[in-house]
């Protein structure tokens, strides 16, 4: 499974493909290819390619995240295989950052501050912690789901907030890297003919809400 790749400035001509995360990491390298997988039990978390332009040459100029097709993800499969690692990436080309609908939210037991939302994401429904001000029921939101990269550079992991399961993060403009975004603590809510919940959220009619 491949959760998220980036292609950082600061580590020039690298790719780093991200599959899970552990505190603890082993870490084996061959002919360009660096597997990291965990101390634990064995669970890949990920590659790190080096000179990826030298495989995927069209990345060169690409900085921060990139989405890679099926293709690509072949080619990287190859060069995994060429350097002796059995573990392969499978593409995943869903969106990751999706409008989604609040269908109900309570408080949380042992939290003034933080509200359980129940959000409806088209084809399926999640459970998603949420410390926003304004957040509230039957609105429409920006849900970056699990393996969502956001403009900070965090991937977004399953977990937990003060003992309650969240999956995913319901999102601010100013976390979203808006223009115009208010720089204020609170979700962004989206106009109710924005799009319907699954779709894919438009950064570019996003860029146009605060003009």
């Amino acid at each position: 499974m491949l959760i998220s790749s980036y292609n950082p400035n600061e580590m020039g001509d690298v790719l780093v493909v991200v599959t899970g995360q552990a505190a603890d990491q082993n870490v084996k390298q061959n002919q360009g290819v660096v597997q990291i997988v965990s101390a634990q039990d064995g669970s890949l978390l990920g590659y790190n390619f080096l000179k990826t332009s030298e495989v995927l040459p069209e990345l060169k100029e690409q900085n921060g995240q990139v989405f890679l097709s099926e293709d690509q993800v072949e080619k990287l499969n190859e060069k995994i295989q060429a350097a002796g690692f059995d573990e392969k990436l499978t593409a995943d080309e869903t969106p990751k950052f999706v409008i989604g609908y609040v269908e109900s939210m309570t408080k949380h037991p042992k939290s003034d501050h933080l509200h359980i939302t129940q959000v409806d994401l088209g084809n399926q429904k999640v459970q998603i912690v949420c410390g926003s001000p304004n957040i509230a029921e039957h609105v429409k939101v920006v849900v970056a789901k699990v393996g969502a990269m956001m403009p900070s550079g965090q991937i977004i992991w399953p977990g937990a907030l003060v003992g309650v399961p969240s999956n995913g993060m319901i999102c601010a403009a100013r976390e979203l890297n808006l223009k115009n975004a208010p720089q204020k603590p609170g979700c962004l809510i989206l106009p109710d003919d924005f799009g319907q919940a699954g779709d894919a959220f438009d950064f570019a009619r996003g860029n146009q809400l605060f003009a």
